[in-house]
């Protein structure tokens, strides 16, 4: 399956390089570019793109509000992976709440960048757990006392989740729980449709924003 892939950043050498790391990817294509958030929404209309490479400070339209405005207007809409400079930079986890699937350091080896494309363009497992598990604790309140209570989620769903928090893909899910892997798949659909979470990503933040899912 060849996945396209549209890049968002102002500044034109980041472009270009992410350009170079991708196309030499066999299964990978950009198949467009912007300089600003703004350009976004109707650039993945005409590109009809499976994965959208966003910078997170743009000087008009940034990162968080051009994800937002991706996933608000188009169904089924690209998954989001945020570039960024720094990995604690409050817009990195403002855009993670708004819908990014992860996100990436600019330093990231092209090798690693490739990857996290297939990975959130797959959705099998979580792209960097414990940086997300970071962020969570950076911005950590106060939990809701009835954690998750109010979704209902089976005692099954409630070890899946964790295993998710964890950054276990489906398969491991199924041998640290004993199960099939097509049961994994429909536990973690549940979860998901249950937090009304677009992906592992939001139902993970979730997790932890409620104190299912400890920080420390």
């Amino acid at each position: 399956m060849n996945l396209s892939v549209v890049v968002v950043d102002d500044e034109p050498l980041i472009r270009s390089g992410l350009r170079a790391i991708i196309n030499a990817e066999e299964d990978l294509t950009v198949v467009g570019e912007a300089g600003d958030g703004a350009e976004v929404l109707p650039l993945v209309r005409r590109t009809g793109a499976d994965v959208v490479l966003m910078d997170v400070r743009m000087p008009a339209v940034d990162g968080i509000q051009a994800t937002r405005l991706l996933l608000e207007s188009l169904d089924p809409a690209p998954r989001v992976l945020v570039v960024t400079t720094f990995e604690n930079d409050d817009y990195v986890y403002d855009a993670l709440r708004a819908g990014a699937s992860g996100f990436l350091l600019k330093r990231t080896p092209p090798d690693d960048i490739v990857a996290a494309i297939r990975t959130v363009a797959h959705s099998e497992s979580l792209l960097f757990p414990e940086a997300i598990r970071a962020l969570a604790l950076a911005h950590a309140g106060t939990p809701a006392p009835s954690g998750l209570d109010e979704y209902q989620l089976t005692e099954r769903e409630q070890e899946v989740l964790r295993l998710m928090a964890r950054g276990l893909s489906n398969a491991e899910i199924a041998a640290e729980l004993i199960l099939g892997l097509q049961t994994v798949k429909t536990h973690v659909a549940n979860v998901l449709s249950k937090l009304n979470a677009r992906d592992r990503t939001q139902a993970v933040i979730r997790a932890y924003e409620s104190g299912f899912v400890p920080l420390r």
